[in-house]
């Protein structure tokens, strides 16, 4: 709390906003489209590395959210005032951070893969900024980003290391992943049903563990049965396809989100969002062009 207030105190109108752009990059809108960018258009394999990257070291740090349970630096400390235009995004408990573990689960596995040394320096900074960006919003403690990048690069480093080899065993892959979403999600219930976590901080863990289900679902049917490419005849169709992809993403997401607010439901609506990305839509963009 003594770095946050410190933060605090050197804070400025210029300083806020562009911390507020920086921590963007973090949130699951913008890594879930630029992974669909790379699983529909260009690099199908390294899409699938970010995904398992993303999704299976968020059940890990959603697990840790609600066995740890530590609240918001403005819950620890009262009089601690965060930046009011990032507390929206600042849901859960604090430890450890969700932006920084998504934003490290894309940008350190393009730094890994860079040929180029700047672009390395980039992608590194760009993680090490976005989780700089929470603490200096005051939404989350150094304790908070530090954890979250212990666990994400670890993460990022085994599956470009071994992603491959764990291709081979496709099955087996999306078995173990699939339990041990089911098991993050029977673990959030139980720990609801005794009383020891409130409805509103599980949410996000429960989201978690609907994404993993539908993508250990999808990436087996897709690598098993589908088995698409990312060509396209022209740069226009590519363009179009991608677009489509998003839009109809987006509108799946805000028509199934609006037809209940439980948390099982909620689980379901990611479930299935994942599974249209990685295998519903490819296959129907497969079946647009054999009619073509």
């Amino acid at each position: 709390m003594d770095f946050l207030w410190f933060l605090e105190g050197i804070r400025t109108p210029a300083g806020n906003e562009f911390f507020q752009f920086v921590t963007c990059f973090g949130q699951e809108t913008f890594l879930l489209a630029l992974i669909c960018c790379f699983y529909w258009c260009d690099n199908k394999t390294f899409a699938c590395q970010l995904g398992l990257t993303y999704f299976s070291s968020g059940l890990f740090v959603q697990s840790m959210k609600i066995t740890f349970r530590i609240p918001r630096p403005w819950v620890l400390d009262p009089d601690f005032p965060p930046v009011k235009s990032a507390v929206s995004h600042a849901t859960g408990y604090s430890f450890p951070s969700g932006h920084t573990q998504g934003g490290t689960c894309l940008f350190a596995p393009l730094a890994m893969k860079a040929g180029n040394r700047i672009l390395k320096v980039l992608f590194t900074a760009a993680f090490l900024l976005i989780g700089f960006s929470r603490m200096y919003l005051g939404v989350h403690t150094p304790k908070d980003v530090l954890a979250a990048l212990t666990v994400s690069l670890a993460f990022s480093w085994f599956f470009s290391r071994f992603s491959s080899r764990l291709f081979d065993h496709i099955r087996t892959l999306c078995i173990v992943l699939a339990i041990c979403a089911f098991a993050v999600l029977l673990y959030a219930c139980l720990l609801m049903h005794l009383d020891r976590l409130a409805v509103r901080y599980a949410a996000d863990c429960i989201k978690a563990a609907g994404a993993g289900l539908g993508f250990a679902a999808g990436l087996y049917l897709e690598q098993t049965r589908l088995r698409f490419s990312t060509a396209a005849r022209t740069r226009t169709a590519q363009a179009i396809k991608l677009l489509a992809g998003l839009f109809s993403t987006l509108l799946f997401k805000l028509f199934l989100s609006g037809l209940g607010s439980a948390l099982l439901w909620k689980a379901f609506v990611y479930a299935f969002l994942v599974f249209w990305i990685l295998f519903l839509y490819p296959a129907l963009f497969v079946f647009v062009q054999k009619k073509a």
